[in-house]
Parts: structure tokens; sequence; C-alpha cells
């Protein structure tokens, strides 16, 4: 499970985020591009949050395929 503590540096203000736990599989960034990246250290991370429904629905997929549930949401 994602935690806030580890949470990446890079990641763009908001309610989802990656953390340190990621093993750079790049499932994240193939399914939902527009959202995720990558970072010099190979972790993903959120390049900007979703706004709409859908996009909330194409993240909150993300993270539930997450193979470390490196992808959290903090719920604000």
């Amino acid at each position: 499970m994602a935690t806030l503590l580890d949470r990446v540096t890079e990641n763009a203000a908001g309610r989802f985020y990656c953390d340190a736990s990621c093993i750079d599989c790049d499932q994240c960034r193939t399914q939902a591009p527009e959202f995720f990246g990558r970072n010099d250290d190979g972790m993903s991370f959120l390049k900007r949050q979703p706004v709409t429904p859908e996009e909330i629905a194409l993240v909150e997929e993300a993270m539930a395929g997450c193979a470390t549930a490196s992808i959290g949401d903090d719920g604000a």
C-alpha cells in the first residue's frame, strides 16, 4: 500500500500520488501516459492530477493494477 511519507517529490500536488516502492514496471505510464511520468531514478509519479470523473476512473484503474501498490489516494 502506498504511503504518503514515501511520496515521490515529483508528484503533482493533489489527491493521487506514487511512492518510492515503485519498481519501474511501466504499467501505469502505459495505461495512462497523460497522468504518469518517470523520474531519473526510475520511479513513476503523477505529472498531473485527474479532474473529470473519467480521468479519475483511469487513474484509479492504474492504481488497482499496480503490482506493488505504489499508487496512492490520500482521499483529499
